[in-house]
């Protein structure tokens, strides 16, 4: 299997510290800073402004919509800080559900507004981000800029003598004249290590006020966890109905080229034996003969068949003698463990059971392997999965792969597939499941 991958860059030879105060991430996360402090007035104002003027005038009808206005450009300014944050912090945040009205008309979606939980935590970003930027914007600034000031020391040293009519920076005066100055080379080589440890500490400080945006970003004007856990509950749905749909499609296709043709057949042929019978005693027994060979095949079709859909081994013995019997008959041999103390969720007794099922053709098509182990256990609330291979490896859940239908059906009831083969080998596939017994 030839398997391409991409060519990474030479690493760079320069420390990450050193390289960190002139990179491109820096300089866009201070820049973000500086952009904080007059976005999160103009933000601050309006929401302070509107939600007062809305509570003023709620003694009328005009505060509710007033109320509602002011929320809605909350949202608007939410919407530009995602957009900020894309593109000066790289943080994607998905955005929040819209509003939907249950009826028609401005007074329902003046009350779907009012009732959105989005939209209040809109308000409460314009609100909390003020005084976070204030001291983020000065505390970064003062400490950027004093850094590279001390630094770049004794290059502009000699402004002080020449314009402000002192030796250099004062340390220490009393007011007559006196007092310690950094103008000698001494004193400037401490200021210029000072200005180089606070220039290369000033990234990480950076980096660490932008944080705190990045979980006000995130927590606050992005989807809610629940609107965020439905939208994943019906993308598995969906994942569900057409895994179910394929199946169906796939059983009616078995039946009908398979079990289904063969029995067509047989019924042709047991209807010319009994036309032959009377003339033709031995060509009906015969063809009587092949018939009964062609109902062992199609009895034999219909059993796969079945245990394609649900192996009552498996129903009536439970996950260690099922998964060992689909080991003897793959084509590599295969050393089973099972370690469960108690049967899990039918359900998910199933999905394990074609899970393994999957990755032993898996082994068996194209790992190239002359061994292979399936280990099953419980841990917690969890029932984990192991197959391992010594094939070439190289197997991937890109899309369109098996391995990604499998772990979109895995994902469909909050489980994971992680695939570890390089290439070359071995593989080493672990499939986590809900336990739900």
């Amino acid at each position: 299997m030839d398997t391409a991958y991409g060519s990474h860059p030479p690493a760079s030879r320069v420390p990450t510290a050193l390289r960190a105060p002139f990179s491109g991430r820096t300089w866009r996360e201070f820049l973000y800073l500086l952009l904080s402090l007059p976005m999160s007035v103009v933000m601050f104002c309006y929401a302070v402004t509107m939600v007062s003027l809305g509570a003023g005038l709620l003694v009328t009808f005009l505060g509710i919509p007033v109320l509602a206005g002011a929320l809605m450009g909350c949202r608007a300014m939410g919407a530009l800080e995602r957009v900020r944050a894309r593109g000066l912090l790289e943080l994607d945040v998905d955005p929040p559900e819209p509003i939907r009205a249950a009826k028609p008309g401005f007074l329902s979606w003046v009350g779907a507004v009012l009732k959105s939980g989005v939209s209040w935590r809109h308000l409460l970003y314009s609100i909390l981000h003020f005084p976070w930027a204030i001291f983020a914007f000065c505390f970064s600034v003062t400490f950027w800029s004093v850094g590279w000031t001390l630094l770049l020391y004794p290059v502009w040293q000699w402004t002080f003598p020449a314009y402000l009519d002192q030796p250099g920076i004062q340390l220490w005066g009393n007011g007559h004249g006196d007092g310690v100055y950094l103008d000698t080379p001494a004193g400037m080589a401490v200021a210029s290590a000072t200005g180089l440890l606070l220039v290369l500490a000033g990234p990480w400080v950076i980096r660490g006020l932008t944080h705190v945006d990045r979980v006000l970003v995130h927590g606050l004007l992005g989807p809610s966890p629940l609107a965020t856990r439905v939208t994943e509950l019906e993308t598995d749905r969906g994942v569900v109905v057409d895994t179910a749909a394929a199946d169906l499609r796939r059983i009616e296709r078995d039946l009908h080229d398979g079990a289904q043709a063969r029995l067509v057949a047989l019924a042709m042929d047991l209807g010319l034996a009994k036309e032959k019978l009377a003339e033709d005693p031995q060509a009906a027994a015969k063809m009587v003969d092949e018939a009964h060979g062609e109902v062992k095949v199609a009895l034999q079709e219909l059993r796969d068949l079945a245990r394609g859909i649900h192996p009552a081994i498996l129903t009536d013995r439970g996950l260690g003698p099922a998964l060992s019997a689909l080991a003897a008959r793959c084509t590599v041999p295969v050393k089973v463990e099972v370690d469960l103390d108690h049967r899990p969720a039918a359900a998910i007794e199933g999905i394990t059971y074609f899970t393994v099922s999957e990755l032993l053709q898996n082994v068996s098509k194209h790992a190239r392997a002359t061994a292979a182990t399936v280990d099953v256990w419980h841990a917690g609330d969890r029932i984990m999965v192991l197959v391992t291979d010594n094939g070439q490896g190289g197997a991937t859940t890109e899309a369109g792969s098996g391995l990604a239908g499998l772990a979109e059906r895995l994902g469909s009831v909050d489980g994971l597939l992680v695939v570890d083969s390089p290439v070359g080998g071995p593989t080493s596939i672990t499939a986590e499941l809900p336990w739900r017994g």
